[in-house]
């Protein structure tokens, strides 16, 4: 039994494993409040004591650089250690970070669990690339090394801002005011960044913030109401906001598509895409992502998918704590 963690800074989830590396067998799992513990430990002590068996492993997902072993998740207090939690554990722990889990977890996902957004020219051989937008930006890839694809991690999403028209220019503009230091990808590209670009068109006039919609938003999850009320077509605001992340999340899909030469395919995860699928195939998303000049054709042949299936980062943890 394999025990993988899809650790975020909202939502930690735990699961048991079962099988091998080709097809995890998930057999329990769970989902808690990220920061409401003081450690991972404590989530893992928790998770286990309701399973009963020992595991043999554990893999956890972080969503953060991990170096030599060890993780400061990007949006948690949590200092995480694998060498010390192998020992508090009393089983071997393997960190890598979430997108790279997202990664392992491409090759355990099937037809179903994908949307497509361009069918491309569907080959095996070659690069593939993975963009999650969530309460942060990850990005992965996979390289192709001859005989299988081999994923390795990146912090791409924490890469400068770069603004292609008049409006985004003044985004920018706006957030440099808001983030003096570094306006990142992620800063307009996650949940907390649907939110900046909503409070970006409301302040500088270009949409009006009607008393509901702002009441609204004060009491919940601004990110997911913006989403939801756009998507419902309720507040011109919203649709304006989400439209204009939607345009942001396919240039920079794109801009990683050429970095790492996404032949095999793109692959769009994280929490906010599969609630917006309907806007991601409206046609913003791919204007955005082919709009690279001489490089539309190359991009034309790399198939866009959107990952439906919500533990495909934990069964990437759990494979890769079974290699």
């Amino acid at each position: 039994m394999i025990i993988a963690g899809d650790i975020g800074g909202t939502h930690t989830r735990m699961g048991a494993f079962s099988g091998g590396p080709a097809s995890p067998k998930l057999d329990r799992w769970q989902e808690f409040k990220s920061k409401e513990y003081a450690s991972m430990e404590k989530i893992v002590e928790e998770f286990v004591s309701g399973v009963g068996n020992k595991p043999e492993a554990f893999c956890f997902g972080v969503a953060g650089p991990v170096v030599d072993g060890k993780a400061h998740p990007t949006n948690l207090t949590w200092e995480l250690d694998a060498a010390r939690m192998t020992e508090t554990l009393g089983a071997r722990v393997v960190l890598i970070n979430d997108l790279e889990a997202n990664a392992y977890g491409v090759a355990t996902l099937g037809k179903e669990d994908l949307a497509t957004l361009q069918a491309g020219v569907e080959r095996e051989r070659g690069n593939a690339a993975v963009i999650s937008a969530g309460t942060g930006l990850g990005e992965a890839g996979l390289y192709w090394d001859g005989a299988n694809h081999r994923p390795f991690a990146s912090e791409g999403g924490h890469c400068t801002f770069a603004p292609r028209t008049d409006e985004e220019v003044a985004l920018l503009e706006f957030m440099r005011k808001k983030f003096p230091d570094h306006v990142s990808w992620e800063r307009v590209l996650s949940g907390p960044g649907l939110h900046n670009i909503y409070e970006f068109l409301r302040d500088t006039g270009r949409a009006a913030e009607e008393p509901w919609l702002a009441e609204q938003l004060a009491g919940g999850d601004a990110a997911a109401e913006i989403s939801e009320n756009a998507v419902q077509g309720k507040s011109e605001l919203c649709v304006k906001a989400l439209g204009m992340f939607v345009a942001l999340y396919g240039a920079e899909a794109g801009n990683l598509a050429l970095k790492m030469l996404s032949l095999a395919g793109v692959y769009v995860g994280g929490g906010i895409a599969p609630r917006i699928l309907g806007k991601l195939k409206e046609g913003a998303f791919l204007d955005a992502f082919l709009g690279k000049g001489r490089m539309r054709e190359v991009l034309e042949r790399m198939p866009v998918y959107v990952i439906t299936n919500d533990k495909t980062a934990l069964q990437g943890a759990a494979r890769r704590g079974m290699l």
